[in-house]
Formats: C-alpha cells, sequence, structure tokens
C-alpha cells in the first residue's frame, strides 16, 4: 500500500509565520541534521514555536548511520538538559519513529498545527530535557507501505513538516534528512536559508564511515555545504571500529581515519569517531538495557559488571534512561560538547 498525496492533502497548512527548517543528507553514508537553537527567539526554529538552534545531519553516501547518529545526539542533548526536537524528514525511508521505540504512536492535530510525538518528558529532578519527534512514518497505516511520490510531492510535504509542526519550546532542533544533493535538498537548503533569523540556523553535522569509498562521496557533501552557504559544525566518523559483545575489544573492521583526514581537507573540526556497538542495536531494537563485560573501558572507565540483569529489569525504564547504561553514551557525550561548544561560538 502506498500513501498518496491526497491522503495528507486533507490537512490544512496551519503555521506558516515561523521558521521553516528543512535538513538534508546526502547519501546514505553521510546525514544532515539541522539543529535550531530556540531562546533565541519565541517562535523560532523551522516550527512556529521557540527553537534556539537547528542542526542537520548530512550525507553524501547511504547506510553511514545518519539516523542513529542523529537519535543518539538528540538522545545525548536531552541527557544535557535541553529540550530537544527531532524532525525526520527522509519521506521514503522514514527511521526515526523505529529508532525510538515509538512506532506505534500517531500525529495529533491540533488548532494551529500539528503537535509531535513526546518520546519522554522533562525530569528536573534528574536533569533531563524534554524530546519531542516528528515523522511521516507516524501517517502510514503499516511500517511497510511505500511513499511513492515525485519531487515537487515530497517538497511540498516537507514544508509543511517545517511550517505546521507544533513543537512548543525547544532549545534544539534536529532535522534528519534523505541522501542526495538533488532539487528537492537545494529547494529545502533555500528555504532554510531564507526563513530562518539571524543565528538559527547552527549548521550540519557531517557523517561519513572510515573508507575511502564513504569518504569520497561525502566530501560532495561538504562542498554542497559551501556552495550553499551552510555552517559545517563538524564531522563524525561512524562504525569506526567494531566492539565485540564478548570480550569488549574494538576492532577496526572498517579501517580507521578516513573522516579525520576528510575534516582536515576541508578545515572543518572533527567532533568524534564511534565504534559499532551491538548493544546500542539491541536497546533500539527490543529496549533492553546495555550491559558489559568487566574491562569495557571508555574514556579511562570500566563501564563493565558482574553480571547481566534479568530480562524484566533489564527493559525498565525509558530509552533516555537505558541509553546511559551504553557504550556509545559517553563517546557523544562528547561530540554533543563540542557541538554545543562551537554553536555558542
Amino acid at each position: 500500500m502506498s500513501l498518496s498525496p491526497s491522503s495528507i492533502r486533507t490537512v490544512p497548512s496551519l503555521f506558516r509565520t515561523v521558521i521553516k527548517l528543512h535538513a538534508q543528507v546526502v547519501t546514505p553514508e553521510l546525514r544532515e541534521i539541522v539543529l535550531f537553537r530556540n531562546r533565541h527567539y519565541l517562535s523560532g526554529g523551522f516550527q512556529s514555536q521557540p527553537t534556539t538552534a537547528t542542526r542537520r545531519v548530512l550525507s553524501g553516501k547511504g547506510g553511514v548511520g545518519k539516523s542513529s547518529v542523529t537519535t543518539q545526539l538528540a538522545l545525548s542533548l536531552s541527557l544535557a538538559g535541553y529540550s530537544v526536537g527531532v524532525l525526520d524528514v527522509d519521506l521514503t525511508g522514514p527511521s526515526i519513529p523505529r529508532m525510538l521505540s515509538i512506532e506505534a504512536s500517531k500525529v495529533t492535530q491540533a488548532p494551529g498545527g500539528w503537535l509531535p510525538v513526546p518520546v519522554h518528558e522533562a525530569n528536573e529532578a534528574k536533569g533531563i530535557g524534554s524530546f519531542r519527534a516528528m515523522s511521516l512514518g507516524f501517517l502510514l497505516p503499516r511500517r511497510g507501505d511505500a511513499v511513492v511520490w515525485r519531487g515537487p510531492k515530497k517538497t511540498a510535504m516537507v514544508r509543511q513538516f517545517l511550517s505546521d509542526v507544533l513543537w512548543d519550546e525547544t532549545d534544539y532542533l534536529l532535522i534528519d534528512t534523505p541522501p542526495g544533493t538533488s532539487d528537492e535538498h537545494i529547494s529545502l537548503a533555500e528555504t532554510l536559508l531564507r526563513d530562518a533569523r539571524p543565528g538559527q540556523v547552527a549548521g550540519a553535522v557531517v557523517v561519513t564511515t572510515p573508507q575511502a569509498v564513504a569518504t569520497a562521496d561525502v566530501r560532495k557533501e561538504l562542498n554542497f555545504c559551501k556552495k550553499t552557504g551552510i555552517r559545517v559544525l563538524g564531522v563524525v566518523e561512524n562504525m569506526s571500529g567494531f566492539v565485540c559483545p564478548h570480550c569488549a575489544e574494538c576492532t577496526d573492521i572498517f579501517s580507521s581515519g578516513g573522516g579525520v583526514v576528510m575534516a582536515e581537507e576541508f578545515s572543518v573540526p572533527f567532533l568524534g569517531a564511534v565504534p559499532i556497538d551491538p548493544q546500542f542495536g539491541e536497546l533500539v531494537e527490543s529496549g533492553k538495557r546495555p550491559h558489559y563485560p568487566r574491562g569495557t573501558n571508555i574514556d579511562g572507565v570500566d563501564i563493565g559488571g558482574e553480571a547481566e540483569v534479568d530480562e524484566t529489569t533489564a527493559s525498565e525504564g525509558t530509552l533516555v534512561e537505558k541509553y546511559q547504561s551504553c557504550s556509545l553514551a559517553r563517546i557523544f557525550a562528547g561530540i554533543t560538547r563540542k557541538l554545543t561548544e562551537n554553536i555558542e561560538a
């Protein structure tokens, strides 16, 4: 079954007065997350509510883990106390609902626009900020339904997402975009740069994997950002090594260092290298809290435990609470810290 344009056309175009965001991800290996910072103005971001900063996650290549990077950046920002929104504009492959374990949720229409789906509420006692998400995946009857639209229809849908979603107060808006540098992405970039207020568009985060074949395609995304005047906040090298779930040894199965070389070549910051951790995949797929053997060291800290907890205990808690036990949480905490410093600078 496919979702036709007529099935969405009935939803009124409600909020067109505030910033319209768009994100683009260039190809399967790089992705662009756009973040809007919401403190600078009350009706900001790419919505009609206060959004201080917007970041995009881009990629010139597919399959580099753009959605997983977007998800973990959002979780890390939330753990740092910021209110976060994620807009998934990958219309033909919306994966954010599944990454956040909220596939069964549906979008609510309210006077003036659409209400994004809550991932978790703010918890001031624990220093955790609120987290909301919006995706075409919430509008599809079934996970396997295809969206068979030509470029103009997709562009119209993305622009409606940018104008009609009521985010409320949001510190950072991350936009998860599809691969490519086609007319659709150019149109999105033009809209964002035209409608955003000064200082609202923080820039783009470029994701790559270490191999030369990946970085060669990602370079096209960096050139795209340069030509369109989008600031590159930094490069993330994803899948930089594989963490063995049994002994915690990290092996460079895809080599390493390609992202560092590319960042130096384009004179942009290198934010960090992220290994493949099967425990993160299990957390996303089954909701099981990560657990590591003793000797698993991250930044000089042993995060391993004596014995694995039972299934019931391992599944308790929200996604953001369980993510704190993941080895990648410490890595993304450092990446997020660099990003926020770059934005403030």
